[in-house]
């Protein structure tokens, strides 16, 4: 699951999109392999969920291929990131991965379809998603970190919604933190909200509404952190939504936008949760 996320990072995508466009459609039925791999032989495989699993993808696929779409946004992309938001948050594919231990799995199932869809069937421009940790990305990511931190400190204290915690992480701790952050929470997230929806969104209402747009329904995803509606969680995200996409924005940039994202979210799990 790991693997497309990855290997798009680094120029995979390209030769994609030269295939003809029904291989391209089709070529979504591989994006369910690692259910194959999971269930196949054993008692947790349901011929319900490998259907799903294949015609999910594919179907999404052939949405956004026929006909052809312009670069600017247009009510399909908006169909298709409303239903993969949905499935997400209804949780559809939960019963394909029925542990709690594997509760990651449909997310970046999602952020795999999400990733094929709109980088080779859609052939979106501009999305900025390189993983190659270039000196300027990691100034850029950095700088927002620093630009974002003190404000949550100062809201998050004000709201009662973090507290501090004293004590000195063990390394291992520190390296697991940001690897489990960088590759299952930041990754998937800032390909969704930044390098499609801001992008797409930059099309139609420019690149200030596009941020903020972005921003808040980044803050809004987090509603269901809690028992009740979180408006304590909802606003800090939002607010960091605003560096996120910032750090995205200055050089088109996904690899920054994940290293401020990283930043805060492991901060915040070492010292503030």
């Amino acid at each position: 699951m790991l693997a497309p996320l990855w290997f798009f990072g680094f120029g995979l995508a390209e030769p994609l999109k030269a295939i003809p466009p029904w291989s391209r459609i089709l070529g979504a039925g591989f994006l369910a392999l690692p259910y194959f791999v999971f269930a196949l032989g054993t008692p947790d495989f349901e011929w319900r969920g490998a259907l799903i699993a294949v015609a999910f993808p594919i179907l999404l696929a052939a949405f956004l291929e026929l006909p052809h779409l312009p670069r600017e946004l247009t009510w399909r992309d908006i169909a298709v990131l409303a239903i993969v938001a949905a499935a997400y948050f209804l949780r559809w594919l939960q019963p394909s991965w029925p542990y709690p231990a594997l509760a990651v799995f449909p997310k970046l199932f999602l952020a795999d379809l999400v990733l094929y869809c709109f980088f080779v069937v859609r052939r979106l421009e501009g999305t900025g998603y390189s993983l190659e940790p270039t000196r300027l990305a990691l100034i850029t990511g950095a700088r927002e970190w620093a630009f974002y931190v003190p404000i949550a400190l100062i809201f998050g204290e004000l709201t009662g919604f973090i507290h501090f915690h004293a004590a000195l992480p063990a390394a291992r701790n520190v390296v697991a933190g940001v690897l489990i952050t960088f590759l299952l929470i930041a990754l998937p997230e800032e390909l969704f909200f930044r390098s499609i929806l801001q992008n797409l969104l930059e099309t139609r209402i420019g690149k200030t509404a596009a941020l903020l747009v972005a921003a808040l329904l980044f803050g809004l995803s987090h509603f269901n952190h809690g028992a009740t509606f979180n408006w304590r969680y909802v606003l800090l995200a939002s607010i960091a939504g605003v560096f996120y996409g910032r750090a995205w924005r200055e050089h088109r940039q996904i690899f920054a936008a994940i290293v401020t994202h990283t930043g805060v979210d492991v901060v915040w799990s070492l010292w503030f949760r």
